[in-house]
């Protein structure tokens, strides 16, 4: 059995400087960096600005946002990743291996049926899945939806990455996860998204994968900041989660987010 983490007796600050998280006994975690901790007699949080939000997230919390700096990141709902013929000379041995099936096929190979070269940017294969596609033109033409194609499990990985570049320079630093598989590119994202310092936020009912069970249960698991388990198995390996926060839609759907008042 896994606890809720224990609420906080007294405001706690984690981080500094313009980078950081504010916790409250009310159960409130304040991601939105813009109001810094000065004492701990400041118990009540303060008002939400405008652009704000609030939802509730599992372990018994709620966090605060800012809309204006967060993104929701759909990890692999194309049906193939989208190479280049530079990318695809530098995979590593691991990932060209595990993408051919009796030493044949893999990155780079036609497909029958006018599906074009597996994996390759631009290829029938690499569209998004489904309605998806239709989708994301309607968010294209709105600039609200962005393509950032990836070419490893991770959507973060390695020193400068095309999503990292382009969350740095619209000022995003909460992410909200879905897509497929969980336990693989999702999971993959997640860390490394953790790692430099993103917001995390899991919305479980927006991810899935195809891998036996416990894969999904596995990045919900370690998504949350819970308190250790009462296993004696699970103390040994894990003390806390450090990942971030896992949600759903409901809570998204039902948070309402501080608009500018006339005259402000």
């Amino acid at each position: 059995m896994t606890l809720p983490r224990p609420p906080v007796l007294t405001p706690v600050q984690y981080g500094r400087d313009g980078f950081f998280w504010v916790e409250y006994p009310s159960g409130l975690v304040d991601l939105s960096r813009s109001h810094p901790l000065s004492h701990a007699a400041e118990v009540e949080p303060p008002l939400l600005q405008t652009g704000q939000v609030e939802f509730a997230v599992e372990g018994q919390r709620t966090i605060r946002i800012d809309a204006g700096s967060t993104a929701m990141v759909i990890i692999d709902m194309q049906n193939n990743w989208g190479l280049t013929e530079h990318e695809l000379k530098t995979i590593p041995p691991a990932l060209v291996r595990g993408f051919q099936k009796n030493g044949g096929g893999g990155f780079g190979t036609s497909l029958p049926h006018g599906f074009g070269r597996l994996l390759m940017r631009g290829e029938r294969n690499s569209e998004l899945y489904g309605p998806l596609q239709d989708e994301y033109l309607k968010g294209q033409k709105a600039g609200t939806d962005f393509w950032i194609h990836k070419n490893r499990i991770s959507g973060l990985w390695g020193y400068q990455s095309a999503l990292d570049l382009f969350l740095k320079e619209n000022g995003i630093t909460t992410l909200l996860f879905g897509g497929v598989n969980a336990d693989v590119c999702v999971l993959g994202t997640v860390v490394d998204a953790s790692y430099r310092g993103y917001d995390c936020i899991v919305v479980k009912d927006t991810t899935a994968t195809t891998s036996p069970e416990g894969g999904l249960s596995n990045l919900l698991y370690n998504a949350t900041n819970v308190s250790s388990s009462l296993s004696l198995v699970r103390t040994l390996v894990t003390v806390r989660k450090v990942y971030g926060f896992v949600t759903d839609t409901k809570a998204l759907l039902a948070a309402k987010i501080v608009r500018q008042k006339v005259g402000e």
